[in-house]
């Protein structure tokens, strides 16, 4: 009996009567989506029929098969043919490709111009922090690349630019915080694009970033996070100044 009560309170809580007024399945949309960001719906939690949904929504079937389908395009909810539809686990990389698609959409001078920016008040700290927390798996990740990168074919950029930027996202991966993963790993996403244009056309870059990186890795590894601050601002200082000179209003 209490698990009846219980139900009918939660069906009324949450799948309360809409009203009539503006676009219905927006308002459905929005009403599904808060309780799961309240944790009254979480994942795994199998939804009402469409039949429950209209008749507690007080709701047509097309307006809410249209925020049904909203909420399943945006990877909130799982709708699974002849068993029922279900709140879906939000992993990072969901957040990550929606970010990488918008950053790629919108590639040009200014972006390239912003992410350095961002990187400048991000990246030594994030330096910083992997000196404090990396793991021998991170150590070995960050001196594989290093050494791929060492023995790679100077004709081949985009192997470069890849292992280049390989050693970044380890980086970050290397301070042990997800929310640095979910913030930089788009940014970095579109790094090998950007150095493409660099290291196929400036002569000793490639050798540069080598030679800071390699410092960078001495840092960490010896668990200093002034040198690996110190190095991390010198890099970047760099690609700022090479892009100032040769890239910037070009592209």
């Amino acid at each position: 009996m209490y698990d009846v009560l219980f139900r009918n309170k939660l069906m009324d809580d949450i799948f309360g009567k809409i009203g009539s007024t503006q676009t219905l399945s927006q308002k459905i949309e929005r009403k599904i989506e808060e309780a799961i960001r309240q944790k009254k719906l979480i994942t795994g939690d199998k939804l009402p029929s469409e039949k429950e949904l209209c008749e507690s929504f007080a709701v047509s079937r097309t307006a809410l098969r249209e925020a049904l389908r909203r909420l399943s395009a945006r990877g909130l909810i799982d709708i699974r043919k002849g068993s029922g539809m279900y709140v879906s686990e939000i992993k990072i990389e969901d957040a990550i490709n929606s970010l990488n698609l918008y950053y790629d959409l919108k590639f040009g001078s200014n972006l390239i111009q912003q992410i350095i920016e961002v990187r400048r008040i991000y990246e030594p700290e994030i330096a910083k922090l992997a000196a404090k927390n990396r793991n021998e798996k991170d150590l070995k990740l960050l001196h594989e690349n290093l050494r791929e990168l060492k023995k790679c074919n100077p004709d081949n950029t985009q192997m470069e630019v890849d292992l280049i930027n390989r050693f970044h996202v380890n980086m970050a991966k290397s301070t042990g915080n997800p929310i640095v993963i979910i913030s930089m790993e788009p940014i970095y996403f579109l790094l090998p694009r950007m150095r493409n244009l660099i290291y196929a056309n400036i002569e000793g870059e490639k050798e540069y970033t080598l030679n800071l990186q390699t410092k960078i890795l001495k840092a960490v590894e010896d668990q200093n996070p002034a040198d690996a601050h110190k190095y991390s601002i010198e890099l970047l200082e760099r690609n700022m100044e090479i892009y100032d000179k040769y890239f910037k209003g070009t592209l």
